[in-house]
């Protein structure tokens, strides 16, 4: 076990449909040694090395690093895997290396933490109430004024979220948002978050953070559907995107990072654009899931992976100069109901890139039973948002679900 220039530590990796392409584009910049709770299998060419390890028993984690670190140099660590990163950066304040710090991953972790910090510091924030019970979530949504977005505290893509617009939509979506919470981490199961409604588009940003010093790498813009939920169907990233030159979104952005003291690594911020400015719906310690990197790197030329690893060896990322105007977008097919899964056939023509994501067998139900039921996605490229598109809805139509 001897690598001269030391390795990265990867700590968990995800689904292959979704993952794969970050592990190969940090591979390409640095060997990794992987911590996986099973054998890895496709990983394996990617990697230098590996270790099964429990990942949710975070001393067992803690164990391994260090006597990884005692065989072989580890010059950084990262994750991308939300329910991972606030274990990656013990492991980095643990060993020494370059990390955001477990305050500031935990401040990205906890929604209610993170308004709280971000009120203080004067970033402009939903007006918001933690609650738990359905009386004072009623209560809360009474002060705050209808219609209120009500979620869970500590997960990520929209999982929970529901948008109610009266006293007794708010008890079910209560119900909605501490259910789904027991799914997440310990830390944060129980109770509900209630939220100001803000209007406007919403959009994410991935941005690198070196030395207090925070860098938008690219912008993708969002489509939400499944009224009253807010289920991600796809993402548009376009590398001439004006916003990422926006003086008032990139001075949020700034502010809202030194304000819960994010010192070092990568992000995912998702902001809705309303009348009033840009307001942070929250921050993610890591880079962005849906395959919004893969859009970046197909659009911008950025390489999310390679950026992840410059970013954990302490290192500011080179980032490309804009390419001629492309926009890269994708899209997830839901089924119409509730169902068992046959067979999916994804397009071959017309697409960037295209993969079910269900094997035959697999029950779907659809919120709020369950959230982010995909069986398919499509990747498109086009000149410009509108051509991808177009592009997408043709490639989506040419998804077919077969149904037990």
């Amino acid at each position: 076990m001897s690598e001269p220039d030391g390795v990265v530590l990867v700590i968990g990796c995800g689904m292959r449909p979704y993952r794969e392409y970050l592990l190969a584009s940090a591979a390409g910049r640095h060997p990794l040694w992987m911590f996986t709770a099973d054998e890895p299998t496709w990983q394996s060419g990617y990697l230098a090395g590996a270790t099964v390890v429990d990942l949710m028993d975070r001393d067992a984690v803690l164990a391994a690093a260090r006597e990884l670190a005692a065989a072989v140099p580890v010059v950084g660590v990262l994750s991308w895997d939300e329910a991972l990163i606030v274990t990656t950066a013990h492991v980095a304040a643990d060993l020494g290396l370059p990390g955001a710090g477990t305050g500031a991953i935990e401040g990205c972790r906890d929604k209610f933490h993170s308004r709280e910090v971000l009120t203080a510091a004067g970033v402009d924030q939903p007006r918001f109430a933690f609650v738990r019970d359905e009386a004072h979530a009623v209560a809360a949504a009474d002060a705050i004024g209808y219609p209120v977005i009500v979620k869970p505290r500590g997960l990520g893509a929209s999982i929970g979220v529901v948008l109610a617009e009266d006293a007794d939509a708010v008890a079910r979506a209560f119900h909605a948002a501490e259910e789904s919470s027991l799914i997440g981490a310990k830390a944060y199961q129980g109770g509900a978050l209630v939220e100001e409604y803000l209007t406007g588009p919403e959009i994410s940003v991935d941005g690198a953070v070196v030395a207090g010093a925070y860098t938008p790498l690219f912008v993708a813009r969002k489509t939400i559907g499944m009224h009253p939920y807010f289920e991600e169907l796809g993402h548009v990233v376009s590398a001439d995107d004006d916003l990422l030159d926006d003086p008032g979104l990139r001075a949020t952005l700034a502010a809202a990072h030194k304000a819960i003291e994010f010192d070092h690594g990568v992000t995912h911020t998702e902001l809705k654009l309303t009348p009033r400015g840009p307001v942070i719906v929250e921050i993610n310690g890591r880079l962005g899931g849906d395959l919004i990197p893969l859009l970046a790197r197909h659009a911008t030329g950025v390489e999310p992976g390679a950026v992840a690893v410059d970013v954990a060896m302490g290192r500011t990322p080179v980032v490309p100069e804009a390419r001629e105007p492309r926009s890269v977008g994708v899209r997830f097919a839901y089924p119409a109901a509730d169902c068992v899964v046959a067979a999916v056939h994804v397009p071959d023509d017309g697409v960037v890139a295209a993969a079910a994501l269900v094997e035959p067998g697999t029950e779907m139900r659809l919120p709020p039973a369950a959230f982010i039921s995909r069986h398919a996605y499509v990747v498109c490229a086009a000149a410009d948002p509108d051509e991808c598109a177009a592009l997408l809805d043709k490639a989506l139509s040419e998804v077919h679900l077969s149904t037990a």
